[in-house]
């Protein structure tokens, strides 16, 4: 059994796959993967980009599925409209979020850039495979790249992919602004002359320039150098996280196979693993934080593996702990992860819970400050009130005020509303007048019912006062 000196190479940890020795950048031509888990990741992503487009038209209750126009202080999850005081559930999911990279990390590793992050999906099944199709495999693209004398055809097939970067881009951008004022005002916003909207489309530009210049030429960097969630891996995992790692007491010493040398291991030293990577690193190399757990290079490995006849496998989904006690495939699923795995849920289901149960109308009942209660002429005791609400319906709802106990009359002062506004924040001046006779005590609990047509929004508790 090959011990870990076949581990760790000399340059591990003393180099960065996408600079050279010269310190410039190494352009990474990945080749297209083949194998189940490339289609598994295909299929998720097609679903992805198909909600990732077409979530903007879906609505809840008139509400987008999810909408994010902080310029208006307005939020939308799951058709929930969250206003400027609906802040701190905002904060909650925040957290939740947070604690669900922390966990989900801790127990799988970074799985989420390589099957769900929208800079891998864009880049690998979209971007990426149009490139192939324009430009032909990573081969050919690395042979007319090494060429000094280029042909025509390699600047019109340069330039067409770079047009049809910039097309997806401006449609990314847009979609991205649905996701901001609303699918609707973007509609409106095309509509409209280009004189009425000159500023934002400019803006829109601006951003449509930021996403091609990613996906063309920005690319890896992302993943490597730009984006947090990378940083953070390194703090986040420890030997217990599941990560795509290479079976090192089963693949070394690698080498070509040979007759009568039968010391290696079953690593061929093909280097299909590395041309597959996306982020151009050797997982070979141990962990890296470089890796976003794609599995490209497993579905590589296992298609080497098959062809010369050995077992698939040798770049697998192991914890560091299994690769050093050679217990890879055993069950690892302890009480620490199911405890992780329980604290999700449960967080998961309060925050459900709490969205569910919001109302639609935000309201306050208070009594008006100074005044304690009125003796009216017709023998009926007075109490004034005043309510501040908000509609968080995406629709103008009907709406009105009763009283739960039968004994009370609710007088409106002033004009009484009979319909809320979206976002609008209203108030109204109100009496409740009951009789003496129906009095039992000097402070009683009445019940008042915020409607809308006949149904009961929200019930709230006030106390009514008198001389009792």
């Amino acid at each position: 059994m090959a011990t870990k000196e076949y581990f760790i190479p000399e340059h591990y940890g003393n180099k960065i796959s996408t600079v050279d020795n010269e310190g410039k950048r190494k352009w990474i031509y990945a080749f297209q993967p083949r194998g189940k888990f490339y289609k598994y990741r295909t299929w998720l992503s097609w679903f992805y980009i198909i909600l990732f487009f077409g979530m903007p038209f879906i609505k809840i209750n008139g509400n987008p599925i999810f909408l994010f126009n902080i310029p208006e202080g307005k939020f939308s999850l799951f058709g929930q409209l969250f206003l400027p005081q609906d802040f701190v559930i905002l904060a909650i999911a925040m957290l939740l979020g947070i604690v669900f990279i922390i966990v989900f990390t801790l127990l799988f590793g970074r799985v989420f850039c390589g099957w769900v992050c929208p800079q891998t999906i864009f880049m690998e099944m979209m971007f990426r495979k149009i490139e192939f199709w324009i430009e032909g495999p990573a081969h050919v693209q690395m042979k007319m790249a090494k060429q000094k004398v280029k042909p025509k055809s390699y600047y019109i097939k340069r330039g067409l992919k770079h047009i049809i970067f910039f097309g997806i881009s401006f449609v990314i951008a847009n979609t991205f602004l649905s996701y901001i004022i609303g699918v609707d005002a973007l509609v409106e916003i095309i509509r409209a002359p280009l004189g009425q909207h000159l500023v934002g489309f400019i803006a829109l530009l601006g951003f449509t320039s930021v996403f091609y210049f990613v996906y063309a030429y920005v690319r890896e960097i992302v993943c490597t150098v730009i984006c947090p969630y990378g940083r953070l891996q390194s703090v986040l995992m420890d030997k217990n996280s599941m990560a795509v790692a290479y079976n090192y007491n089963r693949g070394e010493p690698r080498g070509r196979k040979r007759k009568g040398n039968d010391d290696l291991g079953d690593c061929i030293d093909c280097g299909m693993c590395v041309n597959v990577c996306h982020t151009g690193i050797d997982i070979r190399d141990g962990l890296q934080m470089e890796c976003v757990n794609c599995t490209a290079c497993m579905d590589a490995c296992d298609d080497m593996m098959i062809r010369v006849g050995k077992p698939t496998g040798l770049i697998t989904i192991a914890s560091e702990k299994q690769l050093e006690t050679n217990t890879i495939g055993e069950k690892s699923f302890d009480l620490r992860k199911k405890l992780m795995i329980t604290l999700l849920i449960v967080l998961t289901g309060a925050f459900t819970a709490l969205i569910v149960s919001r109302s639609i109308f935000d309201s306050t009942v208070m009594r008006v400050p100074g005044q304690l209660y009125q003796e009216n002429p017709d023998g009926t005791i007075s109490n004034l009130y005043k309510i501040k609400l908000v509609s968080k319906s995406a629709q103008t709802l009907p709406y009105h005020l009763e009283v739960k106990e039968k004994e009370a009359e609710l007088i409106y002062v002033g004009q009484a509303l009979d319909s809320l506004r979206t976002g609008e924040h209203m108030e109204e001046t109100f009496f409740i007048k009951i009789p003496k006779d129906k009095i039992k005590s000097r402070k009683e609990d009445l019940h008042v019912q915020i409607m809308s047509d006949d149904r009961v929004i929200q019930t709230k508790k006030v106390s009514f006062l008198s001389g009792y």
